[in-house]
């Protein structure tokens, strides 16, 4: 089991699939959960023994796996050869379920994200209470003299409390829909910048909604799984367009934009997000993209306009140089078509015609943007910036929208 605390074809192999409008709702209903699965004490007691380990959380995660492999070989096959990117994911979750441990339903929606996402790996119910043993073992073995019987049996609870939101989410998941979608290559675009457009098919139908984010898995890093937005609404043929920027030690991204080529197939893994326009409340909207970060704003302006909703969206596109603004003529474009999409573009670190400054500088000028919901995507640096600006504005927090901070946009693809 894994933890987990961007984004005109050519001929396929394959038939067009057909598309219906998006239902991600069916899929992503989470468990009924309709209170805390731990006592107050033994919240406390569980936050008070993440400070007495978190100091040692390297050297806790790696020790979890040691033993994790040399006790139950079995699960070894599910993870990839390389584990630190692994062990990082493994300790955010943790802290986040820790920060979710007082909230019912943020704690079933977070674990139910994780368990159909863990479908992909080849999860079973079987491989959870050997995930706990260890996580346990590894617990007490950092916690030192503060691990007591209450503690053990507090941390017991929530880890089988997490075990059955997850498990449960993964069997009503696989009574819908496939584990992983087996996708071919299509079409590929290169966008300048290290910026590669790759569009793939999927071999089944696949629903999403625009604004979601979608693990692949490449042939050449088998059981590697990055997270990229697609850059596009549900297509009737069923493609899907994502935007990778190839990264220094980004083994997925770079073999997407340098290896991927028409005709190779990747897997998809389960759509996941609520960064959707059905989030919205307001009539208008604000849009903030940073980099990678277009392509699922780009997806969400595609959807108002095949709706043909009422909304107005201002979009705000930032990069350091202007060379670096890419995307913006194509927007430009859709700005052309739709009288309700106005586009900004800033740069922070060049002089040059138009707006000059850092995204949330930018925001503040043309502010405020109380009465909008706003869609955020880009470096998370941006997004928290951003995201402070417009609260001081007056934006509530319920009507900010991004992905969360571990993935695509947000993190090294």
């Amino acid at each position: 089991m894994r933890f987990r605390s961007n984004r005109s074809s050519s001929a396929s192999p394959h038939p067009p699939v057909e598309r219906s409008a998006p239902t991600p709702a069916v899929h992503d209903r989470e468990p009924d959960v309709v209170e805390a699965p731990l006592s107050a004490h033994e919240q406390d007691l569980i936050r008070a023994s993440v400070a007495v380990v978190e100091p040692f959380a390297t050297e806790m995660t790696v020790y979890f796996y040691a033993i994790l492999f040399a006790r139950y070989p079995e699960v070894r096959p599910l993870f990839p050869p390389a584990m630190d990117a692994q062990r990082d994911r493994l300790l955010r979750a943790l802290l986040r379920i820790v920060d979710l441990i007082d909230d019912a339903e943020g704690l079933a929606r977070f674990c139910g994200h994780l368990g159909r996402d863990h479908r992909k790996f080849g999860t079973l119910r079987a491989h959870f209470p050997a995930v706990g043993d260890c996580l346990l073992a590894s617990l007490a073995r950092y916690a030192g003299p503060a691990w007591t019987v209450d503690l053990a049996a507090a941390w017991t609870k929530a880890y089988d409390a997490v075990a059955d939101l997850m498990i449960s989410a993964a069997e009503q998941d696989e009574a819908v829909r496939p584990a992983v979608w087996p996708a071919t290559v299509v079409h590929r675009l290169s966008r300048g910048h290290g910026i590669v457009e790759i569009t793939v098919r999927p071999h089944m139908p696949y629903e999403y909604a625009a604004g979601q984010y979608v693990s692949v898995e490449t042939p050449w890093w088998p059981k590697q799984w990055r997270y990229y937005s697609p850059a596009n609404a549900p297509r009737e043929d069923g493609s899907l367009t994502f935007h990778v920027r190839a990264v220094a030690g980004g083994s997925v991204s770079s073999a997407l934009v340098h290896r991927a080529a028409v005709g190779d197939m990747i897997q998809l893994g389960p759509p996941l997000g609520d960064m959707v326009l059905d989030a919205a409340t307001h009539s208008d909207l604000l849009c903030v993209a940073g980099g990678t970060g277009l392509a699922p704003i780009r997806a969400l302006v595609e959807e108002v306009a095949r709706r043909g909703e009422r909304h107005r969206v201002d979009l705000f596109l930032g990069a350091r140089t202007g060379a670096e603004l890419y995307g913006v003529d194509d927007m430009l474009r859709m700005a052309q078509r739709h009288h309700w999409l106005t586009i900004r573009g800033a740069v922070s670190q060049e002089y040059s015609p138009g707006i000059r400054g850092a995204l949330p500088e930018v925001l503040a000028e043309y502010g405020p943007w109380y009465q909008h919901d706003a869609y955020l995507s880009g470096p998370a640096p941006m997004v928290v910036a951003a995201t402070r600006t417009l609260r001081r504005g007056g934006t509530s927090l319920d009507r900010i929208h991004h992905d969360p901070f571990e993935t695509p946009v947000l993190s090294i693809p």
